[in-house]
């Protein structure tokens, strides 16, 4: 049992495993046991930890299509001096989970409010990952459109991109990727903590390849690794983005760079393209 006498607050952030069971902590199962409510994602999957680790604690539905009706419910139980615990159906709440609008309430009404350490398909993923440095973006899910995708891959090219995704759009994700960007890396784990465990890393068109023969269950998270690009040549690509924005064509762009920095006008129109 963990130390007793740490200090009690209202509303506890619980890490669920994101998959092995015996991940989880022994605080977090000390914390289910002696709260008063538990707010869960998914009733059912909750349930089924909950009864493995023989925690009776009330449950009730919190998610992203009743966030803002739970606020009143909540603070009322709150205001009787009761305790809550939020938990996902896997990981760490508030990673694209709900959480933020409750917690945004709580502390506006100044409850307290603390999280536990524990599982994360983040840190697990990037634990086992070798990168350059510590920097990278985390994108969440990202967006469903190859244009969307594409902004991001952009924008974030000369750092690290870490992003989750469903077994059932991976390849296409995947496909947009090696067609974005042709000569990326790509790290991808799934089943992580699981038997099954697989983590991938090579270029974009052999891990494509591997999936398309193998499938592809389970969470997934995966990185695109930055491109090892001349600083000057990502600060020609940033003012070509600028110039496409304002409206500009191709051959429009070429012309005005060219001119302005002395470059070869063919290089700058095939970098538009």
């Amino acid at each position: 049992m963990y130390n007793n006498l740490m200090k009690e607050y209202d509303f506890y952030i619980v890490p669920t495993p994101i998959g092995n069971l015996g991940d989880i902590t022994q605080r977090a199962i000390e914390t289910l046991k002696k709260v008063d409510i538990i707010a869960c994602e998914d009733m059912r999957v909750t349930q089924k930890l909950l009864n493995h680790f023989e925690i009776k604690t009330k449950c009730v539905s919190y998610h992203k299509f009743n966030e803002k009706e739970r606020i009143d419910y909540f603070l009322n139980i709150l205001s009787e001096g009761k305790k809550i615990a939020l938990v996902s159906d896997a990981g760490t709440p508030l990673f694209c989970d709900p959480g933020a609008i409750i917690v945004k309430e709580l502390r506006k009404n100044n409850y307290s409010v603390t999280s536990l350490a524990g599982a994360n398909a983040v840190a697990t993923f990037l634990s086992q990952v070798a990168r350059e440095d510590e920097d990278f973006f985390f994108a969440g899910f990202l967006p469903r459109t190859k244009n969307q995708i594409q902004e991001i891959l952009k924008k974030y090219q000369s750092t690290d991109i870490v992003f989750y995704e469903s077994p059932n759009r991976i390849l296409n994700t995947l496909k947009f990727i090696k067609e974005i960007r042709p000569n990326s890396k790509i790290a991808l784990a799934r089943e992580l903590t699981k038997v099954f465990e697989e983590v991938v890393i090579d270029s974009a068109d052999k891990v494509l390849e591997y999936f398309e023969k193998n499938i592809l269950k389970g969470e997934i998270v995966a990185m695109v690794f930055r491109e090892n690009t001349p600083q000057e040549d990502l600060d020609l690509q940033e003012k070509i983005s600028t110039l496409k924005n304002k409206g500009f064509k191709a051959k429009e762009i070429s012309v005005i760079l060219s001119e302005l920095y002395g470059l070869n006008k063919n290089d700058i129109y095939k970098m538009c393209i």
